[in-house]
C-alpha cells in the first residue's frame, strides 16, 4: 500500500493554526471515518486495508479490532471538538474502508449519534457507508437507516464471475441485486461502484456489467479505471506476464461506452467518474473533496483538511489507537499556500460538471482555454459564459486540460486514461 507523502510535524495535540481555526464555519464540514477491515485483501487493493491474519495479535488490542475500533473513532471525535470547538451542523458523514459493514451496524449508528452529539447534523444531512453486497441484508440495513444513514454505496465492481475473480472479489454477483433491493425496503438511497480495464476483461464484458448495474436502478453509480499499483498482487501477476498490463485505449472505450450507456439511461455525469439519476441523487460528501471544504478525516490513515491545512493520520491501526491514547494521531501536516490552493482548486473542481469559472484560473491559464475549445476538449459554449467545462474527449485528457490550464504550455496533448 502507498506510504503516506512528507509533510511538517504536526503539534501532538492536534492545534491548528490560528488562520485555519478562524476559518472554521466559513465552509460546509464534514465528517469522514476510515474502517480498515476486511475478510480478505483483494488483489487489486493498495488501500490502508488490513484483515485479521494481517493484524495478528495486535488486532485485540484497543482500536486495532473489530470490537473496539469504534470506540477509539469516537475518542478521536473528542479531540475534533476540542480542536474546533464550535463547528457548523455536519452536512456529511461518509464511512469509508476497507468494509466498513464489517463492523456492528448498532455500532456505525453509535459513531453517527457521537457525530451528532458532539455539532449536530443538517437538516438535509448525507450519511453514507460503503458496504460489500455479502456483508449487509434487510436487517442490518434497516439499523442503519433508523439510526441516521440515508445511503449505502455497494462495491459491485462486475457482473462478470471472471472478472470478480481476477480481482479477488469474493462476493456472489447475484448478491448485489438483493442487496439493492433490501436497501430500497428500508428507504436507503443506493450507489453501485464499478471498475473497468481489469487484466483480460473484453468490451463485452464491461457491457454486461453497465447493463446489469443500471436495470437495478440505482440513484448513483461510479466507474473508475482499474490502476495497477505497484505492491500489490496484481501488479505482481501483470509483472509475471500472467495478466495483460491494462491499456490507455481499452480503458478510453470502456469509459466512452460507460458515458453513453448511462446518459440513454438517464444518468447524467457531474464528475468525471460518477453519475446520478437526479441532482439529489450526487454524492454530496464527495462533491465537498473536490470543492475543499473542510472535514476531519477519523481513523487510521484518515486525511482532513480545515481552512487550508491538510494532515494525515498514522496508517496501522494499533498505532494508530496507540497516539490517539496519548493526543493527536496525525502522522503530519502541510499548510497550502495561495499558489497551492489555486493549482489544487484547478485540479480538483474542472473535474465537475459546472466545471471552473475562468476568473479562478491564473493569466496563462485564461490564454490556453481557446486552446483547448479548438482541440475539443473544453466546451465552447460553457467557456463563452465564463466556464471551464470538460467534453468527454476532455474528461479522457483531464490531465491534459489541467497541466494546460495551471501552467498555460503548449504541450502536445496524449491520450491519457482516467484513472482514480
Amino acid at each position: 500500500m502507498p506510504a503516506l507523502p512528507d509533510g511538517d510535524e504536526a503539534p501532538r495535540d492536534g492545534a491548528l493554526p490560528a488562520t485555519a481555526r478562524e476559518a472554521v464555519g466559513q465552509r460546509p464540514f464534514g465528517i469522514y471515518l476510515h474502517v480498515p477491515f476486511c475478510t480478505v485483501r483483494c488483489g487489486y487493493c493498495d488501500f490502508n486495508t488490513y484483515t485479521a491474519t494481517e493484524l495478528g495479535p495486535v488486532g485485540g488490542a484497543k482500536g486495532a479490532s473489530v470490537a473496539t475500533f469504534v470506540d477509539a473513532a469516537i475518542a478521536e471525535l473528542d479531540l475534533a471538538q476540542e480542536v474546533l470547538g464550535e463547528a457548523p451542523a455536519v452536512s456529511t458523514v461518509f464511512v469509508g474502508g476497507g468494509t466498513p459493514t464489517l463492523l456492528p451496524a448498532q455500532d456505525l449508528v453509535r459513531f453517527l449519534a457521537a457525530v451528532r452529539e458532539r455539532w449536530g447534523l443538517a437538516d438535509d444531512v448525507e450519511v453514507t457507508t460503503e458496504a460489500n453486497p455479502d456483508s449487509v441484508d434487510v436487517d442490518s440495513l434497516r439499523v442503519l437507516a433508523d439510526g441516521g444513514f440515508t445511503r449505502v454505496s455497494l462495491g459491485m465492481q462486475s457482473a462478470v464471475p471472471g472478472v470478480l475473480a481476477t480481482l479477488d472479489r469474493t462476493h456472489d454477483p447475484a448478491n448485489v441485486a438483493r442487496a439493492v433491493a433490501a436497501a430500497r425496503e428500508v428507504g436507503l438511497a443506493v450507489s453501485l461502484d464499478l471498475i473497468y480495464g481489469t487484466p483480460g476483461e473484453t468490451l463485452e464484458q464491461w457491457r454486461t456489467s453497465l447493463e446489469t448495474a443500471i436495470a437495478l436502478e440505482p440513484d448513483h453509480l461510479s466507474a473508475y479505471a482499474l490502476t495497477v499499483e505497484e505492491g500489490t498482487k496484481l501488479a505482481a501477476r501483470v509483472r509475471r506476464g500472467e495478466l495483460p498490463r491494462p491499456t490507455d485505449d481499452d480503458e478510453a472505450d470502456k469509459y466512452e461506452l460507460a458515458d453513453g450507456l448511462l446518459a440513454d439511461a438517464g444518468f447524467d455525469w457531474y464528475e468525471i467518474s460518477n453519475w446520478s439519476r437526479t441532482p439529489r441523487g450526487r454524492c454530496r460528501h464527495n462533491e465537498a473533496y473536490w470543492r475543499s471544504d473542510d472535514w476531519w478525516g477519523i481513523g487510521p490513515g484518515a486525511h482532513s483538511h480545515v481552512g487550508g491545512v491538510r494532515w494525515w493520520n498514522v496508517k496501522h491501526p494499533a498505532a494508530w489507537a496507540q497516539r490517539l491514547a496519548e493526543g493527536s494521531p496525525a502522522a503530519a501536516r502541510e499548510v497550502l499556500t495561495a499558489e497551492q490552493r489555486s493549482d489544487e482548486e484547478i485540479l480538483l473542481w474542472v473535474r465537475l460538471r459546472e466545471g471552473l469559472p475562468t476568473d479562478r484560473l491564473p493569466p496563462e491559464g485564461r490564454r490556453a482555454v481557446a486552446g483547448l475549445v479548438a482541440d475539443g476538449l473544453v466546451d465552447g459554449r460553457a467557456a463563452i459564459g465564463g466556464r471551464v467545462v470538460l467534453t468527454r474527449r476532455g474528461r479522457l485528457l483531464t490531465d491534459t486540460v489541467v497541466h494546460h490550464l495551471i501552467a498555460g504550455r503548449p504541450d502536445p496533448v496524449a491520450v491519457e486514461a482516467i484513472h482514480d
